[in-house]
C-alpha cells in the first residue's frame, strides 16, 4: 500500500468535497424568500404568467422559453440555461446579467436567500407539481 504525502491527501479530500452539488439550499426557507417574487411570478399547478413568467420547472430550462409569456429580445436571445449558477448570478443582479431584460427587481442581496429560493424553485416540476 502506497502512502501519500499529507498535502496530497488533504488536496484529494478537499477535491472530493467539491464534487458535491454546488448549492444545497433550504426549500422551506426559499418559499419565504419567494414572497419577494410573488408580485410578478407564480409556481404551482394553477400558476399563470403575470408580469413575469411562471417559474415551474425553471431550473434546467432555457431562458426566454416559458410558454405563453412575451419576453424581451434580450432575454430570448441571452442563450442562458437556468442552472443553479446562472440563476444565482441573475437573481443577484438581473439588469447586469441580462442587460435590456424587463425584470425590474433589483436582486437578492444575500447569498443564502438566493440559494434557498433556487432550492424552492427546483422543487417544482414543469407541470407545477412538487418533486
Amino acid at each position: 500500500m502506497t502512502r501519500l504525502p499529507i498535502t496530497t491527501t488533504l488536496l484529494l479530500a478537499t477535491l472530493s468535497f467539491g464534487a458535491a452539488p454546488a448549492m444545497a439550499g433550504d426549500a422551506a426557507a426559499g418559499e419565504k424568500v419567494f414572497n419577494k417574487c410573488k408580485a410578478c411570478h407564480q409556481v404551482g399547478e394553477k400558476a399563470k404568467n403575470r408580469v413575469g413568467p411562471v417559474l415551474n420547472g425553471v431550473v434546467g430550462r432555457a431562458a426566454g422559453t416559458a410558454e405563453g409569456f412575451r419576453y424581451s429580445d434580450a432575454m430570448s436571445e441571452s442563450g442562458l440555461v437556468w442552472d443553479e449558477a446562472a440563476l444565482a448570478t441573475f437573481l443577484a443582479d438581473p439588469r447586469a446579467t441580462v442587460p435590456g431584460n424587463k425584470m425590474a427587481f433589483p436582486g437578492l442581496r444575500k447569498d443564502e436567500e438566493t440559494t434557498n429560493v433556487i432550492a424552492f424553485l427546483a422543487s417544482y416540476a414543469a407541470d407545477g407539481t412538487r418533486k
